[in-house]
């Protein structure tokens, strides 16, 4: 057991601790004391009678880890503390309301010292909700799109405002093909309102050659009357994804919408993500043309986001459309280019495998046994 090493050190494992036992207790029967049991073997007394009362009671004699239990900090509440702040709610919660307040009450009434956060993760984790937070709501699903929508250019519209550093009080709306990222129209504007929208809905349908939909006067008249027909192929032919915004919910847009045979589609509140299409857009809008934010004159601005539609349709390659063009897929261009994209990388590979054994053939062996290898 090593234990004519020398001195006991301070920290010996449980085997050693029952060997000492053992040791004393068999000096003990032979006639000599525990003290000089102790003293002869290095070991102070009093850890002897406490590791015999341990050994007694049925305890293990093997040191417990320092500290707390694995995965518990430190500076951990102890279970007092959360009991305190419970009772703490119970007691003051009707008045307080708020947890904020409680963490502030506890220590103002010598109770329990926490931050407000503590009080809020210990009410939560015993199911305790105080009157002053609000209820907690289940999260909306998220509507799905009407059944006769396809995933096809020229069906599916997305519009979002956005703002610019240089000109903060101006606003630009832009619309977007949802499916060919094509970017039909923006208008720059000093207002924010449901007029901005149908200016730029105008704009985008004159573009995607679908301005024929709101030249029908008849149908026009007959839904200004409230009379909206069932089963009627001509409602609606577009749909137009957007956020909650009040100029999205406008009546004017609504009306204006049902004129041009476009039906609406709202993301949830506060799902940023059900309108990914138009918020990826901006993003890559303003990361690529930080200049953009640079602008103070709203006429360099237009001609500016003039340009930039030009080369985002036109020339800039589109990685959620396979790497082409949203022109190019807009106008159903993308699938071959990307076919021979393809069959050019097929091509490429058997030119240079047929190469390499060509190459391999012509090429003569030295024979000559004066030739170095």
């Amino acid at each position: 057991m090593g234990l004519n090493a020398g001195l006991v050190p301070p920290r010996v494992d449980g085997p050693v601790k029952v060997g000492l036992l053992e040791l004393v207790e068999h000096a003990t029967g032979q006639g000599f004391s525990a003290r000089w049991a102790c003293r002869q073997l290095g070991v102070d007394h009093a850890r002897v009678i406490a590791w015999a009362a341990k050994q007694a009671a049925g305890s293990q004699l093997v040191d417990q880890t320092p500290g707390p239990p694995a995965g518990e900090a430190l500076h951990a509440l102890l279970d007092w503390e959360k009991d305190a702040i419970v009772q703490l709610a119970k007691d003051w919660g009707q008045v307080d309301l708020s947890h904020r307040k409680l963490a502030h009450r506890g220590s103002r009434l010598e109770q329990v010292y926490v931050s407000e956060s503590t009080v809020l993760r210990v009410l939560f984790e015993a199911g305790m909700r105080l009157p002053g937070l609000p209820a907690p709501t289940q999260r909306r699903g998220k509507t799905p799109w009407p059944d006769w929508v396809e995933l096809v250019p020229g069906q599916i519209y997305i519009y979002d405002f956005t703002h610019f550093r240089g000109l903060p009080t101006w606003c630009a709306i832009a619309v977007v093909d949802v499916v060919s990222r094509y970017w039909l129209a923006t208008v720059f504007s000093p207002e924010e309102t449901w007029v901005q929208v149908q200016t730029a809905f105008i704009a985008a349908l004159e573009a995607d050659g679908k301005a024929w939909l709101l030249e029908d006067t008849e149908f026009a008249e007959q839904l200004a009357t409230g009379d909206l027909p069932d089963n009627d192929d001509r409602v609606p032919a577009l749909l137009a994804v957007s956020d909650n915004g009040p100029q999205m919910r406008s009546s004017n847009t609504a009306q204006f919408m049902a004129i041009a045979r476009i039906a609406q589609h709202f993301g949830r509140p506060g799902t940023p993500n059900d309108q990914a299409w138009i918020e990826s857009f901006f993003g890559h809008l303003k990361g690529e043309n930080p200049h953009l934010d640079t602008i103070t004159d709203p006429a360099v601005m237009r001609a500016e986001l003039d340009a930039r539609r030009e080369h985002y349709n036109t020339v800039r390659l589109h990685e959620g459309i396979g790497y082409v063009t949203p022109d190019d897929e807009h106008h159903g261009r993308g699938e071959q280019i990307r076919k021979a994209h393809q069959d050019g990388l097929a091509a490429a590979r058997e030119h240079r495998i047929a190469t390499r054994r060509q190459t391999r053939q012509t090429t003569s062996t030295p024979t000559s046994p004066d030739t170095d290898i």
